[in-house]
């Protein structure tokens, strides 16, 4: 018993960090129901805790086998990469998850692998580890799928009713990328394995509205890009990824900064991943998602990539200032909504309090407006709070550069920032 605990806990350890690097670990979106059996996922999603890097460890976050018939640059897991290798039987991990669960150290599955033989065969042996955990144990939480790239259409429709989640990586934002870092994945492939899964989702929701059948992936699918470890611009990540919203509605797409884990020609000189353009990339996402942007108005051949002093919205305010200041009291909620320092609740708020009152700048404060980037783009009632600033005192307060001696200095030669002085102008309160 011993010996066998043993060897289940070295796999572990082997499979638990061969899976750290992989960032699409979600658990929102689902409610699927289990009466009877062990564990339920809810809508709200499991709650996760993070690394010191930033990257979400929530859920049992492992692979079935780190074993890899392919050699990626890239991956800490290519075949030439001289790693402990290590493999769980489907009935191994089903059993492992569930003695996790029953514990209360994990809530949900979060499953890939690389790939063992081809990629219909680990594809299967993953089916086979999720199929134990939904039929045998009757194992109702959230489990996230990593779809093989290029598996067969037919296992990934499958594995779409039994999961949460599934995604498939689209790995580098090029195909260029992917055929000198990644030669064994083929882009079309990648790009119908996401095809497929959309197909699949669409389907299945008309089914169900009409016929109550089970739901596919109920909580979307997801894909990952790896940055930095290519020289493709920010433009040409963030137009992929607007794509992928729009023609192929995926949940979520994930930027995960190249960890230097393996040594490689092909692979750029860096000791430290490039997180903050990670981060920046997220907001930029965000941007795109949530705010009405468009990725052409973010990045363009002027700007292809993003600042890494300032947030994307106050990068693109500071490009346009042309558009400012925005009114407070008769502007529209999309133009409210670009005003750097506002966010989608903010604006909200905005639209119904200024219906019963006129707004100050006070008032946008306690409504949840970050005034330090907002006071620069906005006027209440035709009055700023700051109407002769330059572009180094928005970067030094906004975007944090300088210490106070410094913003201090700046202010006293300030240079206006738009071209004419916003008057005092009387509105009428609404009632």
């Amino acid at each position: 018993m011993n010996s066998d605990f043993s060897a289940l806990n070295d796999k572990l350890s082997i499979l638990g960090m061969s899976a750290k690097y992989d960032a699409s670990c979600s658990s929102s979106g689902s409610s699927r129901k289990n009466p009877g059996g062990s564990g339920n996922a809810v809508a709200a999603g499991i709650c996760h805790s993070w690394g010191e890097d930033g990257r979400c460890i929530s859920l049992l976050k492992v692979l079935q086998t780190n074993i890899c018939s392919f050699d990626c640059a890239y991956c800490i897991n290519r075949k030439s990469n001289d790693i402990p290798r290590a493999m769980f039987s489907p009935a191994e991990l089903a059993d492992l998850t569930i003695q996790f669960y029953k514990r209360n150290y994990i809530e949900g599955l979060f499953l890939s692998s690389a790939v063992l033989k081809n990629s219909d065969y680990s594809m299967e042996l993953m089916l086979k580890t999720v199929s134990l955990l939904r039929n045998v144990h009757r194992f109702g939480g959230y489990i996230h799928l990593k779809v093989m790239p290029g598996a067969d259409p037919l296992l990934i429709k499958r594995a779409g009713f039994l999961v949460d989640r599934i995604s498939a990586n689209i790995e580098l934002p090029t195909g260029e990328s992917l055929s000198l870092l990644a030669p064994d994945k083929k882009p079309d492939k990648l790009i119908g394995s996401i095809k497929d899964i959309s197909s699949n989702i669409r389907e299945s929701a008309d089914e169900y509205r009409f016929k109550r059948s089970t739901s596919y992936a109920p909580g979307g699918q997801s894909t990952q890009m790896i940055i930095g470890a290519t020289p493709d611009t920010d433009k040409t990540i963030l137009n992929l990824t607007e794509s992928l919203y729009k023609k192929l509605s995926l949940k979520r797409v994930y930027y995960s900064a190249y960890v230097p884990v393996t040594e490689s020609s092909l692979l750029p000189a860096i000791t430290k991943p490039p997180l903050l353009r990670e981060h920046r990339l997220y907001q930029a996402d965000w941007l795109v998602r949530f705010y009405g942007f468009k990725a052409h108005e973010i990045l363009n051949d002027e700007f292809p990539n993003l600042d890494m002093r300032i947030d994307p919205k106050t990068a693109w305010a500071m490009r346009n200032y042309h558009l400012f200041p925005v009114e407070i009291s008769t502007a529209s909620y999309e133009e409210i909504l670009r005003i750097p320092g506002v966010g989608v609740q903010s604006a909200q708020r905005i639209i119904k309090a200024r219906r019963f009152t006129r707004l100050t700048f006070e008032n946008l404060k306690k409504i949840g407006v970050v005034l330090k980037r907002a006071k620069y783009f906005a006027s209440c009632s035709g009055k700023m709070m700051n109407s002769n600033f330059s572009h180094d005192l928005i970067l030094a307060e906004a975007g944090g550069l300088y210490s106070e001696i410094k913003i201090a200095e700046l202010r006293e030669g300030q240079l206006p920032l738009f071209r004419e002085q916003i008057q005092p102008i009387e509105i009428a309160q609404e009632i």
